[in-house]
Protein backbone atom coordinates (compact mmCIF):
# COMPACT_ATOMS: atom_id res chain seq x y z
CA UNK A 1 0.00 0.00 0.00
CA UNK A 2 1.41 3.42 -0.73
CA UNK A 3 2.11 6.06 1.83
CA UNK A 4 1.80 9.72 1.72
CA UNK A 5 4.99 10.97 3.58
CA UNK A 6 4.05 13.85 5.38
CA UNK A 7 5.69 17.16 5.54
CA UNK A 8 9.20 17.41 8.67
CA UNK A 9 6.72 19.70 10.61
CA UNK A 10 3.99 17.50 10.33
CA UNK A 11 6.21 14.76 12.12
CA UNK A 12 7.38 16.60 14.28
CA UNK A 13 4.16 17.35 15.76
CA UNK A 14 3.18 16.04 19.26
CA UNK A 15 -0.48 15.10 19.77
CA UNK A 16 -0.25 12.46 22.14
CA UNK A 17 -1.03 12.59 25.71
CA UNK A 18 2.09 12.06 28.08
CA UNK A 19 0.84 9.29 30.34
CA UNK A 20 0.51 10.24 34.03
CA UNK A 21 -0.10 8.37 36.83
CA UNK A 22 -3.47 7.90 38.27
CA UNK A 23 -4.97 7.35 41.39
CA UNK A 24 -7.78 4.61 39.91
CA UNK A 25 -5.79 3.21 37.24
CA UNK A 26 -1.58 1.91 36.99
CA UNK A 27 0.93 4.19 34.90
CA UNK A 28 1.66 2.88 31.29
CA UNK A 29 2.07 -0.21 30.08
CA UNK A 30 4.70 0.38 27.20
CA UNK A 31 8.34 0.51 27.63
CA UNK A 32 10.36 3.34 27.91
CA UNK A 33 12.69 4.28 24.96
CA UNK A 34 10.23 1.67 22.88
CA UNK A 35 8.99 2.47 19.10
CA UNK A 36 5.47 1.56 18.38
CA UNK A 37 3.50 1.20 15.32
CA UNK A 38 0.02 1.85 15.47
CA UNK A 39 -2.40 1.72 12.22
CA UNK A 40 -6.18 3.19 12.17
CA UNK A 41 -8.25 2.68 9.71
CA UNK A 42 -11.67 4.42 8.82
CA UNK A 43 -14.47 4.70 6.87
CA UNK A 44 -18.29 6.70 7.43
CA UNK A 45 -21.56 7.57 6.34
CA UNK A 46 -22.11 3.86 4.61
CA UNK A 47 -25.72 4.81 3.64
CA UNK A 48 -26.60 0.87 3.17
CA UNK A 49 -23.28 0.50 0.80
CA UNK A 50 -22.60 -3.12 1.86
CA UNK A 51 -22.80 -4.22 -1.82
CA UNK A 52 -20.86 -3.42 -4.93
CA UNK A 53 -22.75 -1.04 -7.16
CA UNK A 54 -23.67 -1.43 -10.73
CA UNK A 55 -20.12 -1.06 -12.17
CA UNK A 56 -18.47 -3.30 -9.64
CA UNK A 57 -17.77 -0.57 -7.36
CA UNK A 58 -16.94 -0.51 -3.52
CA UNK A 59 -18.72 -2.99 -1.33
CA UNK A 60 -17.61 -4.59 1.80
CA UNK A 61 -16.36 -7.83 0.34
CA UNK A 62 -13.62 -5.78 -1.07
CA UNK A 63 -13.96 -3.65 1.49
CA UNK A 64 -12.71 -7.07 3.44
CA UNK A 65 -10.00 -8.18 1.10
CA UNK A 66 -8.10 -4.78 1.70
CA UNK A 67 -8.43 -3.98 5.42
CA UNK A 68 -7.33 -7.88 5.97
CA UNK A 69 -3.91 -6.98 3.53
CA UNK A 70 -3.51 -4.58 5.87
CA UNK A 71 -4.57 -5.96 8.78
CA UNK A 72 -1.72 -8.68 7.97
CA UNK A 73 0.68 -5.74 6.95
CA UNK A 74 0.74 -3.84 9.92
CA UNK A 75 1.22 -7.16 12.38
CA UNK A 76 3.85 -8.69 10.47
CA UNK A 77 5.86 -5.61 11.25
CA UNK A 78 4.79 -5.79 14.87
CA UNK A 79 2.25 -2.96 14.78
CA UNK A 80 -1.35 -2.60 15.78
CA UNK A 81 -4.42 -2.02 14.06
CA UNK A 82 -8.02 -0.13 15.54
CA UNK A 83 -10.86 0.01 12.50
CA UNK A 84 -13.53 2.89 13.40
CA UNK A 85 -16.67 4.34 11.79
CA UNK A 86 -17.68 7.77 11.82
CA UNK A 87 -21.43 6.10 11.61
CA UNK A 88 -24.48 7.13 9.36
CA UNK A 89 -24.64 3.12 8.49
CA UNK A 90 -28.71 2.99 7.95
CA UNK A 91 -30.15 4.96 4.75
CA UNK A 92 -29.47 5.21 1.00
CA UNK A 93 -29.80 1.51 -0.25
CA UNK A 94 -33.03 0.36 -0.75
CA UNK A 95 -31.52 -3.62 0.01
CA UNK A 96 -30.64 -2.47 2.95
CA UNK A 97 -33.38 -0.22 4.05
CA UNK A 98 -35.94 -3.04 3.34
CA UNK A 99 -33.91 -4.74 5.96
CA UNK A 100 -33.37 -2.24 8.50
CA UNK A 101 -29.18 -2.15 7.64
CA UNK A 102 -28.82 -6.42 8.84
CA UNK A 103 -26.56 -7.08 5.90
CA UNK A 104 -24.28 -3.56 6.77
CA UNK A 105 -24.26 -4.70 10.61
CA UNK A 106 -23.20 -8.00 9.71
CA UNK A 107 -20.73 -7.03 7.25
CA UNK A 108 -19.05 -4.56 9.88
CA UNK A 109 -18.79 -7.60 12.14
CA UNK A 110 -16.95 -9.74 9.72
CA UNK A 111 -15.02 -6.86 8.45
CA UNK A 112 -13.65 -6.84 12.50
CA UNK A 113 -14.61 -2.96 13.09
CA UNK A 114 -13.80 -2.03 17.00
CA UNK A 115 -16.46 1.02 17.35
CA UNK A 116 -18.58 3.32 15.30
CA UNK A 117 -20.14 6.68 16.38
CA UNK A 118 -23.57 7.10 16.49
CA UNK A 119 -24.80 9.00 13.11
CA UNK A 120 -28.38 11.18 12.52
CA UNK A 121 -29.62 8.58 10.07
CA UNK A 122 -29.35 5.52 12.73
CA UNK A 123 -32.21 7.85 14.11
CA UNK A 124 -34.15 7.47 10.73
CA UNK A 125 -36.01 4.23 12.05
CA UNK A 126 -38.34 3.93 15.50
CA UNK A 127 -36.10 3.13 18.51
CA UNK A 128 -36.29 0.02 18.63
CA UNK A 129 -35.51 -0.73 15.09
CA UNK A 130 -31.53 0.93 16.43
CA UNK A 131 -32.20 -0.58 19.29
CA UNK A 132 -32.27 -4.35 17.41
CA UNK A 133 -29.01 -3.09 15.14
CA UNK A 134 -26.75 -2.36 18.31
CA UNK A 135 -27.81 -5.75 19.22
CA UNK A 136 -26.58 -7.35 15.86
CA UNK A 137 -23.41 -4.90 16.33
CA UNK A 138 -20.38 -7.19 18.20
CA UNK A 139 -18.57 -3.58 18.51
CA UNK A 140 -20.06 -0.90 20.76
CA UNK A 141 -22.16 2.15 19.40
CA UNK A 142 -20.46 5.53 20.85
CA UNK A 143 -22.33 8.73 21.41
CA UNK A 144 -21.06 11.08 24.91
CA UNK A 145 -23.74 13.66 23.50
CA UNK A 146 -27.10 11.59 23.64
CA UNK A 147 -29.48 11.20 26.33
CA UNK A 148 -32.61 9.83 26.76
CA UNK A 149 -34.94 10.36 30.24
CA UNK A 150 -31.31 12.16 32.01
CA UNK A 151 -28.92 8.88 31.13
CA UNK A 152 -27.15 8.59 27.84
CA UNK A 153 -28.24 6.23 25.48
CA UNK A 154 -24.84 5.12 24.35
CA UNK A 155 -21.26 4.24 25.94
CA UNK A 156 -19.32 7.65 25.78
CA UNK A 157 -16.27 6.03 25.05
CA UNK A 158 -14.51 2.72 24.86
CA UNK A 159 -10.80 1.82 25.81
CA UNK A 160 -9.06 -0.17 23.51
CA UNK A 161 -5.62 -1.81 24.79
CA UNK A 162 -3.04 -1.81 21.72
CA UNK A 163 0.72 -3.40 23.25
CA UNK A 164 0.19 -1.72 26.33
CA UNK A 165 -0.76 1.92 24.78
CA UNK A 166 -4.44 2.36 26.40
CA UNK A 167 -6.03 3.87 23.84
CA UNK A 168 -9.49 6.11 24.16
CA UNK A 169 -12.34 6.49 21.69
CA UNK A 170 -15.17 8.60 22.29
CA UNK A 171 -18.13 8.81 20.15
CA UNK A 172 -19.85 12.56 19.37
CA UNK A 173 -23.13 13.28 17.29
CA UNK A 174 -24.15 16.39 15.44
CA UNK A 175 -26.86 18.31 17.49
CA UNK A 176 -28.52 18.90 14.04
CA UNK A 177 -30.09 15.60 14.58
CA UNK A 178 -32.73 17.40 17.43
CA UNK A 179 -33.47 18.80 13.68
CA UNK A 180 -32.78 16.79 10.73
CA UNK A 181 -33.73 13.45 12.48
CA UNK A 182 -37.55 12.17 12.25
CA UNK A 183 -39.50 13.75 14.80
CA UNK A 184 -41.70 10.89 15.30
CA UNK A 185 -38.45 8.44 16.57
CA UNK A 186 -36.73 11.15 18.29
CA UNK A 187 -39.28 12.79 21.03
CA UNK A 188 -37.68 12.63 24.43
CA UNK A 189 -33.95 12.19 22.77
CA UNK A 190 -31.63 15.18 23.73
CA UNK A 191 -28.97 15.78 21.73
CA UNK A 192 -26.27 17.45 23.70
CA UNK A 193 -23.43 20.16 23.43
CA UNK A 194 -20.67 17.97 21.68
CA UNK A 195 -18.05 20.33 22.16
CA UNK A 196 -19.01 20.62 25.88
CA UNK A 197 -19.78 16.92 26.43
CA UNK A 198 -16.22 16.25 24.53
CA UNK A 199 -14.55 18.29 27.46
CA UNK A 200 -15.68 16.86 30.41
CA UNK A 201 -15.30 13.50 29.19
CA UNK A 202 -11.44 14.13 28.17
CA UNK A 203 -11.34 14.85 32.30
CA UNK A 204 -13.31 12.32 33.10
CA UNK A 205 -10.55 10.02 30.99
CA UNK A 206 -7.97 11.33 32.22
CA UNK A 207 -8.74 11.18 35.99
CA UNK A 208 -10.22 7.50 35.68
CA UNK A 209 -8.36 5.90 32.92
CA UNK A 210 -4.60 7.88 31.97
CA UNK A 211 -4.75 6.83 28.32
CA UNK A 212 -1.99 7.32 25.99
CA UNK A 213 -4.17 8.69 23.13
CA UNK A 214 -7.80 9.93 22.83
CA UNK A 215 -9.33 9.90 19.71
CA UNK A 216 -13.11 11.13 18.89
CA UNK A 217 -15.00 8.98 16.43
CA UNK A 218 -17.43 11.47 15.32
CA UNK A 219 -20.54 12.51 13.07
CA UNK A 220 -20.22 16.18 13.14
CA UNK A 221 -18.96 17.10 9.68
CA UNK A 222 -16.23 18.86 8.66
CA UNK A 223 -16.13 22.60 7.41
CA UNK A 224 -13.03 24.19 5.91
CA UNK A 225 -12.12 26.62 8.71
CA UNK A 226 -14.85 25.90 10.85
CA UNK A 227 -17.37 27.45 8.84
CA UNK A 228 -20.15 25.60 9.18
CA UNK A 229 -23.09 27.66 7.99
CA UNK A 230 -26.39 26.58 8.97
CA UNK A 231 -25.12 23.32 9.97
CA UNK A 232 -24.13 22.87 13.83
CA UNK A 233 -20.56 23.42 14.53
CA UNK A 234 -18.32 20.16 13.02
CA UNK A 235 -15.19 18.45 14.05
CA UNK A 236 -12.77 22.02 13.38
CA UNK A 237 -14.72 23.63 16.22
CA UNK A 238 -14.61 20.87 18.14
CA UNK A 239 -10.88 20.72 18.28
CA UNK A 240 -10.21 24.20 18.44
CA UNK A 241 -12.58 24.45 21.40
CA UNK A 242 -10.39 21.68 23.38
CA UNK A 243 -7.32 22.31 24.77
CA UNK A 244 -4.55 22.04 22.24
CA UNK A 245 -3.56 18.63 21.95
CA UNK A 246 -6.90 17.23 24.10
CA UNK A 247 -7.74 15.37 21.15
CA UNK A 248 -4.71 13.09 19.12
CA UNK A 249 -7.34 12.35 16.40
CA UNK A 250 -10.89 13.01 14.92
CA UNK A 251 -12.06 10.11 12.93
CA UNK A 252 -15.57 12.31 11.40
CA UNK A 253 -18.37 11.24 9.18
CA UNK A 254 -21.45 13.55 8.23
CA UNK A 255 -20.36 15.98 5.69
CA UNK A 256 -19.67 13.16 3.52
CA UNK A 257 -16.11 14.32 1.48
CA UNK A 258 -12.82 13.73 1.94
CA UNK A 259 -10.88 15.32 3.95
CA UNK A 260 -7.78 16.46 1.91
CA UNK A 261 -5.76 20.27 2.80
CA UNK A 262 -3.53 21.62 0.08
CA UNK A 263 -2.54 24.06 3.00
CA UNK A 264 -4.19 25.46 6.20
CA UNK A 265 -7.49 25.66 6.60
CA UNK A 266 -7.86 24.79 2.55
CA UNK A 267 -9.06 22.13 0.75
CA UNK A 268 -7.95 20.25 -1.90
CA UNK A 269 -10.52 21.05 -4.43
CA UNK A 270 -8.47 19.04 -6.87
CA UNK A 271 -8.07 15.60 -5.31
CA UNK A 272 -9.02 12.75 -7.06
CA UNK A 273 -9.39 9.49 -6.12
CA UNK A 274 -5.76 7.55 -5.56
CA UNK A 275 -4.77 11.31 -5.24
CA UNK A 276 -2.08 12.17 -2.00
CA UNK A 277 -4.08 13.23 0.81
CA UNK A 278 -3.34 15.25 3.34
CA UNK A 279 -5.71 15.77 6.72
CA UNK A 280 -6.56 18.19 8.52
CA UNK A 281 -4.87 19.72 11.60
CA UNK A 282 -6.56 21.95 14.11
CA UNK A 283 -5.36 22.68 17.46
CA UNK A 284 -2.74 19.57 17.57
CA UNK A 285 -5.50 17.01 16.59
CA UNK A 286 -5.67 15.50 13.39
CA UNK A 287 -8.75 15.45 11.46
CA UNK A 288 -10.31 12.40 8.42
CA UNK A 289 -12.63 11.69 6.88
CA UNK A 290 -12.80 8.93 4.11
CA UNK A 291 -15.44 10.93 2.38
CA UNK A 292 -18.91 8.30 1.57
CA UNK A 293 -20.53 4.95 0.57
CA UNK A 294 -17.35 2.91 1.22
CA UNK A 295 -15.59 4.74 -1.54
CA UNK A 296 -12.00 4.42 0.23
CA UNK A 297 -10.42 2.90 3.31
CA UNK A 298 -8.40 6.21 5.20
CA UNK A 299 -5.25 4.93 6.76
CA UNK A 300 -3.11 6.50 9.68
CA UNK A 301 -0.26 5.34 10.78
CA UNK A 302 1.39 6.14 13.42
CA UNK A 303 4.27 5.91 15.56
CA UNK A 304 4.16 6.02 19.88
CA UNK A 305 7.34 6.19 21.35
CA UNK A 306 7.80 7.74 25.15
CA UNK A 307 4.15 8.89 25.46
CA UNK A 308 4.19 11.43 21.83
CA UNK A 309 1.78 9.96 19.24
CA UNK A 310 2.78 11.12 15.47
CA UNK A 311 1.36 10.67 12.30
CA UNK A 312 3.66 9.21 9.81
CA UNK A 313 1.94 8.36 6.87
CA UNK A 314 -1.98 8.71 5.58
CA UNK A 315 -3.36 7.31 2.72
CA UNK A 316 -7.32 7.62 0.99
CA UNK A 317 -7.50 4.12 -0.15
CA UNK A 318 -10.01 3.33 -2.91
CA UNK A 319 -11.95 0.71 -3.19
CA UNK A 320 -12.34 -0.14 -6.40
CA UNK A 321 -13.31 2.79 -7.86
CA UNK A 322 -13.39 3.08 -11.20
CA UNK A 323 -12.91 6.18 -13.86
CA UNK A 324 -13.84 6.67 -17.19
CA UNK A 325 -11.38 6.70 -20.47
CA UNK A 326 -11.69 6.87 -24.22
CA UNK A 327 -11.12 3.66 -26.06
CA UNK A 328 -11.38 3.53 -29.71
CA UNK A 329 -13.70 6.13 -29.37
CA UNK A 330 -16.10 4.98 -26.32
CA UNK A 331 -15.73 5.93 -23.21
CA UNK A 332 -15.27 2.93 -20.68
CA UNK A 333 -14.78 2.76 -16.99
CA UNK A 334 -11.75 1.50 -15.56
CA UNK A 335 -10.14 0.69 -12.24
CA UNK A 336 -8.32 3.90 -10.64
CA UNK A 337 -6.17 1.02 -8.96
CA UNK A 338 -5.24 -2.61 -8.95
CA UNK A 339 -9.28 -4.52 -8.65
CA UNK A 340 -9.13 -5.70 -4.77
CA UNK A 341 -10.46 -8.89 -5.17
CA UNK A 342 -13.93 -9.82 -2.84
CA UNK A 343 -13.48 -11.70 0.22
CA UNK A 344 -15.30 -15.02 -0.46
CA UNK A 345 -16.50 -15.49 3.03
CA UNK A 346 -18.36 -12.00 2.90
CA UNK A 347 -19.40 -12.18 -0.49
CA UNK A 348 -21.38 -15.31 0.44
CA UNK A 349 -22.47 -14.39 3.61
CA UNK A 350 -24.16 -10.69 2.42
CA UNK A 351 -25.70 -12.27 -1.71
CA UNK A 352 -28.48 -13.55 -0.08
CA UNK A 353 -29.66 -10.44 1.29
CA UNK A 354 -28.59 -8.72 -1.82
CA UNK A 355 -30.66 -11.24 -3.77
CA UNK A 356 -33.33 -11.19 -1.44
CA UNK A 357 -33.53 -7.39 -2.10
CA UNK A 358 -33.19 -7.23 -5.55
CA UNK A 359 -36.25 -9.29 -6.12
CA UNK A 360 -38.42 -6.99 -4.99
CA UNK A 361 -36.73 -3.76 -6.15
CA UNK A 362 -35.45 -4.44 -10.28
CA UNK A 363 -39.57 -4.04 -11.53
CA UNK A 364 -39.61 -1.20 -14.05
CA UNK A 365 -42.50 1.55 -13.14
CA UNK A 366 -41.40 3.86 -16.24
CA UNK A 367 -38.77 6.14 -18.56
CA UNK A 368 -37.57 9.51 -18.63
CA UNK A 369 -35.91 11.14 -21.92
CA UNK A 370 -33.23 12.72 -19.42
CA UNK A 371 -31.58 12.87 -16.35
CA UNK A 372 -33.78 13.56 -13.39
CA UNK A 373 -31.15 15.72 -11.07
CA UNK A 374 -31.18 14.99 -7.22
CA UNK A 375 -27.33 15.03 -6.70
CA UNK A 376 -26.74 16.24 -3.11
CA UNK A 377 -24.63 19.52 -3.62
CA UNK A 378 -27.18 21.06 -6.51
CA UNK A 379 -30.80 19.69 -5.10
CA UNK A 380 -29.62 21.57 -2.12
CA UNK A 381 -28.54 25.05 -3.37
CA UNK A 382 -31.52 24.76 -6.48
CA UNK A 383 -34.68 24.39 -7.99
CA UNK A 384 -34.73 20.67 -9.56
CA UNK A 385 -36.72 19.08 -12.07
CA UNK A 386 -36.30 16.04 -9.64
CA UNK A 387 -37.65 18.25 -6.79
CA UNK A 388 -40.58 19.74 -8.80
CA UNK A 389 -41.14 15.75 -10.00
CA UNK A 390 -41.74 14.69 -6.21
CA UNK A 391 -43.91 17.76 -5.10
CA UNK A 392 -45.99 17.92 -7.86
CA UNK A 393 -46.72 14.10 -7.09
CA UNK A 394 -47.13 14.94 -3.47
CA UNK A 395 -49.92 17.82 -4.75
CA UNK A 396 -51.43 15.58 -7.41
CA UNK A 397 -52.52 12.71 -4.87
CA UNK A 398 -53.81 15.36 -2.26
CA UNK A 399 -55.42 17.76 -4.81
CA UNK A 400 -53.48 20.20 -3.45
CA UNK A 401 -52.79 24.02 -5.00
CA UNK A 402 -49.11 23.77 -3.67
CA UNK A 403 -46.49 21.79 -2.57
CA UNK A 404 -43.28 21.97 -0.45
CA UNK A 405 -40.73 19.55 -0.55
CA UNK A 406 -37.47 19.86 1.54
CA UNK A 407 -33.99 18.87 -0.24
CA UNK A 408 -32.87 16.84 2.10
CA UNK A 409 -35.28 14.06 1.38
CA UNK A 410 -33.96 13.88 -2.30
CA UNK A 411 -31.08 11.37 -1.57
CA UNK A 412 -30.22 10.96 -5.60
CA UNK A 413 -30.68 11.17 -9.23
CA UNK A 414 -32.62 9.39 -11.42
CA UNK A 415 -30.51 8.74 -15.07
CA UNK A 416 -32.54 8.84 -18.07
CA UNK A 417 -34.03 5.97 -19.44
CA UNK A 418 -35.95 2.95 -17.30
CA UNK A 419 -36.97 3.96 -14.08
CA UNK A 420 -37.29 1.10 -11.76
CA UNK A 421 -38.92 0.84 -7.81
CA UNK A 422 -35.21 0.78 -6.60
CA UNK A 423 -34.41 3.80 -8.19
CA UNK A 424 -37.52 5.48 -6.53
CA UNK A 425 -36.16 4.08 -3.20
CA UNK A 426 -32.84 5.40 -3.62
CA UNK A 427 -34.43 8.97 -3.93
CA UNK A 428 -36.45 8.33 -1.29
CA UNK A 429 -35.32 6.13 1.53
CA UNK A 430 -37.36 7.54 4.71
CA UNK A 431 -40.57 6.30 4.48
CA UNK A 432 -42.02 9.92 5.06
CA UNK A 433 -45.47 10.46 4.66
CA UNK A 434 -47.38 13.10 2.75
CA UNK A 435 -49.25 15.68 4.63
CA UNK A 436 -51.40 18.70 3.88
CA UNK A 437 -52.98 21.29 5.60
CA UNK A 438 -55.46 23.61 4.58
CA UNK A 439 -54.18 27.71 5.73
CA UNK A 440 -55.33 31.04 5.02
CA UNK A 441 -53.36 33.25 2.70
CA UNK A 442 -52.30 34.99 5.83
CA UNK A 443 -51.05 32.02 7.09
CA UNK A 444 -49.42 30.65 3.92
CA UNK A 445 -46.91 34.07 3.77
CA UNK A 446 -46.07 33.39 7.70
CA UNK A 447 -45.36 30.24 6.88
CA UNK A 448 -43.20 30.45 3.53
CA UNK A 449 -40.72 33.41 5.24
CA UNK A 450 -39.71 30.82 7.29
CA UNK A 451 -39.62 27.97 4.94
CA UNK A 452 -38.98 29.73 1.73
CA UNK A 453 -36.00 31.60 3.07
CA UNK A 454 -34.22 28.32 4.81
CA UNK A 455 -30.78 28.23 3.64
CA UNK A 456 -29.05 27.17 1.00
CA UNK A 457 -26.60 24.46 0.73
CA UNK A 458 -28.67 22.51 3.94
CA UNK A 459 -31.27 19.83 3.72
CA UNK A 460 -33.78 22.54 5.08
CA UNK A 461 -33.70 24.07 1.23
CA UNK A 462 -37.23 23.58 -0.05
CA UNK A 463 -38.40 22.69 -3.54
CA UNK A 464 -41.48 24.34 -4.77
CA UNK A 465 -44.51 22.90 -6.84
CA UNK A 466 -47.31 25.20 -8.05
CA UNK A 467 -46.09 28.01 -6.87
CA UNK A 468 -44.01 31.30 -7.41
CA UNK A 469 -41.94 33.87 -4.85
CA UNK A 470 -39.40 36.00 -4.42
CA UNK A 471 -36.75 35.28 -1.93
CA UNK A 472 -35.33 38.66 0.29
CA UNK A 473 -33.94 37.95 3.08
CA UNK A 474 -35.95 36.79 5.40
CA UNK A 475 -39.12 36.98 3.90
CA UNK A 476 -40.64 36.14 0.75
CA UNK A 477 -42.56 38.36 -1.69
CA UNK A 478 -44.32 38.42 -4.77
CA UNK A 479 -46.05 35.02 -4.24
CA UNK A 480 -48.26 33.22 -6.34
CA UNK A 481 -50.39 30.07 -6.69
CA UNK A 482 -51.78 28.66 -9.48
CA UNK A 483 -50.37 32.03 -11.06
CA UNK A 484 -52.83 34.20 -9.28
CA UNK A 485 -50.95 36.82 -6.49
CA UNK A 486 -51.63 35.23 -2.95
CA UNK A 487 -54.97 36.46 -0.84
CA UNK A 488 -54.50 36.41 2.79
CA UNK A 489 -58.45 35.47 3.12
CA UNK A 490 -58.42 33.02 0.90
CA UNK A 491 -58.06 29.53 1.80
CA UNK A 492 -55.35 27.24 0.49
CA UNK A 493 -54.38 23.34 0.47
CA UNK A 494 -50.34 22.66 0.43
CA UNK A 495 -48.71 19.16 1.08
CA UNK A 496 -45.04 18.89 3.34
CA UNK A 497 -43.91 15.51 4.29
CA UNK A 498 -44.34 14.25 7.69
CA UNK A 499 -40.73 14.90 8.98
CA UNK A 500 -41.42 18.24 7.77
CA UNK A 501 -44.81 19.03 9.11
CA UNK A 502 -43.83 17.66 12.54
CA UNK A 503 -40.97 20.26 12.57
CA UNK A 504 -38.34 18.53 10.74
CA UNK A 505 -34.99 20.70 9.42
CA UNK A 506 -36.42 23.41 11.76
CA UNK A 507 -39.65 23.81 9.63
CA UNK A 508 -42.95 24.68 11.42
CA UNK A 509 -44.64 22.24 13.54
CA UNK A 510 -48.21 22.23 12.30
CA UNK A 511 -49.55 19.10 13.15
CA UNK A 512 -51.57 20.80 15.95
CA UNK A 513 -53.22 22.81 13.08
CA UNK A 514 -57.01 22.14 12.98
CA UNK A 515 -56.58 21.16 9.45
CA UNK A 516 -53.54 19.44 9.37
CA UNK A 517 -54.19 15.82 7.68
CA UNK A 518 -51.86 12.51 7.36
CA UNK A 519 -52.39 11.27 4.41
CA UNK A 520 -51.08 7.97 4.85
CA UNK A 521 -49.40 7.66 1.73
CA UNK A 522 -45.42 6.85 1.91
CA UNK A 523 -43.79 9.06 -0.20
CA UNK A 524 -42.01 6.83 -2.40
CA UNK A 525 -45.40 5.10 -2.93
CA UNK A 526 -46.58 8.23 -4.18
CA UNK A 527 -43.92 9.20 -6.23
CA UNK A 528 -44.03 5.86 -7.72
CA UNK A 529 -48.07 5.45 -8.99
CA UNK A 530 -47.00 9.34 -10.18
CA UNK A 531 -44.61 7.79 -12.66
CA UNK A 532 -46.43 4.50 -13.28
CA UNK A 533 -49.16 7.09 -14.65
CA UNK A 534 -47.19 9.32 -16.81
CA UNK A 535 -45.39 6.19 -17.62
CA UNK A 536 -43.12 8.36 -19.81
CA UNK A 537 -41.62 11.02 -17.61
CA UNK A 538 -40.92 14.31 -20.13
CA UNK A 539 -38.03 16.02 -17.68
CA UNK A 540 -38.44 19.20 -19.74
CA UNK A 541 -42.57 19.16 -18.02
CA UNK A 542 -40.24 19.98 -14.22
CA UNK A 543 -37.85 22.18 -15.40
CA UNK A 544 -36.85 24.68 -13.12
CA UNK A 545 -38.16 28.48 -14.84
CA UNK A 546 -37.16 30.99 -12.45
CA UNK A 547 -40.48 30.44 -10.31
CA UNK A 548 -38.53 30.91 -7.03
CA UNK A 549 -36.04 34.11 -7.48
CA UNK A 550 -33.04 34.75 -4.64
CA UNK A 551 -32.78 38.39 -4.64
Amino acid sequence: MKKIVLSALALAVATGCTAQNSAQEPAHEWVQGQEYNLTILHTNDNHGNFWQNKYGERGMAARATLINEIRAEVQAEGGSVLLLSGGDINTGVPESDLQDAEPDFIGMNMLGYDAMAVGNHEFDNPLDVLAKQEGWAEFPFLAANIYKDGKRMFDAYKIFNKQGIKIAVIGLTTEDTAKIGNPEYIDGVEFKDPKEEAKQVIAELKSKHNPDVIIAATHMGHYQDGQHGSNAAGDVKLARYLNEGDLDMIVGGHSQEPVCMEGPNMYNKNFHPGDACQPDQQNGTWIVQAHEWGKYVGRADYTFKNGEFALKSYDLIPVNLKKKIKVDGKKVRVFIQDEIPQDKAVFDTLKPFQDKGQAALNVKIGTSNGDLVGERKIVRNNQTNLGRLIATAHKERAKADFAVMNSGGVRASIAGGDITYKDVLTVQPFGNIVTYVDMTGAEVQDYLNVVGTKSKDSGAYAQFSGITMTVNGDKVTDVKIDGKALNVKDTYRFTIPSFNAAGGDGYPNITQHPAFVNTGYVDAEVLKDFIESKGNVDVTEFQPNDEIVYK
